[in-house]
């Protein structure tokens, strides 16, 4: 079984206009990346790694912070539209903003009404206190109604994304008192992996998505080291972060890790775990029902 819990909503269900196109070449270092995709895009994407369930959500971030023109009143309707449309294989996750006046509302309405299965949040992107008041009520919210939540983790090229606002220690702070809380902590915090380790091997419903990690290879390389000698190679799900990589590339990346230790006699990782995380029954470790 593959899933992929990291994937990003379609921009577009059909053709994307020449002017609404957005390339963006500070997301990787070796390419630049096409942010608008359509339905038909992620569909192929999705087959060429034979993903039998992918998460997929936007993100209630500004406009001018992302640089894709989306609809922010709309996000969650658009994921609930698209995952509607292939219901044995999509499983659509929210996004609020916790300052919002109208945020319990937005809630209750893309889980109650619309169907959506956890939420997607991005303290940095979003530009909101992780800690806050707000903040904590929506995360009390999805404890108390078993919604796991997908953390943008770790660094952004976006200069107005406080950093701090995505470092990985303010998972621990969330998950001490959140304990039922499903989070998954995506990027493994990068650059700060080793903080992400520390807070995934305390917390059991704490987990890391191994998306964004690969096109990095030796930072990849060190973490997924790390992980290893901290024995949580169990606490890691597959993620994409498509559009800004496909599922394929991310398992052919991670097969491809121990090519630094052959060439060098490096310590490896082992290539069986390696398996055990591209096939691993994500949607368990959530509390998330298969929708096949």
């Amino acid at each position: 079984m593959i899933v992929d819990v990291h994937t990003h909503t379609p921009t577009h269900r059909d053709q994307v206009p020449p002017d609404e196109r957005v390339v963006n070449a500070a997301w990787r270092p070796d390419r630049e990346v096409i942010a608008t995709t359509t339905w038909a895009d992620y569909e192929r994407s999705m087959d060429e790694a034979a993903v039998d369930v992918a998460i997929t959500c936007l993100i209630a971030a500004k406009r001018d912070a992302t640089g894709l023109s989306v609809d922010l009143g709309r996000i969650n309707d658009l994921t609930a539209e698209f995952a509607a449309a292939a219901p044995r294989r999509r499983v659509g996750f929210a996004s609020v903003h916790p300052d919002d006046p109208r945020v319990m509302e937005d809630l209750e309405r893309s889980i109650g009404d619309l169907g959506l299965k956890g939420l997607k949040l991005g303290p940095n992107y979003q530009d909101y206190e992780p800690l806050s008041p707000s903040a904590l009520r929506v995360y009390g919210w999805a404890q108390e109604h078993r919604l796991p939540i997908l953390f943008h983790q770790g660094t952004s090229p976006i200069r107005m994304a406080p950093l701090r606002y995505a470092h990985p220690l303010v998972m621990d702070e969330v998950a001490i008192r959140f304990p039922e809380l499903r989070i998954v902590m995506a990027h493994l915090g990068h650059p700060w992996q080793a903080d992400t380790i520390a807070v995934i091997r305390k917390h059991p419903n704490v987990w890391a998505d191994v998306s964004a990690g690969f096109y990095r290879p030796w930072s990849f390389y060190t973490a997924m080291r790390l992980a290893t000698e901290w024995n949580v190679m169990p606490k890691l799900l597959l993620g994409s972060d498509y559009p800004i990589a496909s599922t394929a590339e991310t398992i052919a990346g991670m097969r491809a890790l121990n090519d630094i230790p052959r060439a060098s006699g490096l310590p490896g990782v082992l290539e069986a775990a390696i398996e055990v995380i591209i096939e691993r029954d994500a949607l368990a470790c959530l509390g998330l029902e298969d929708p096949r």
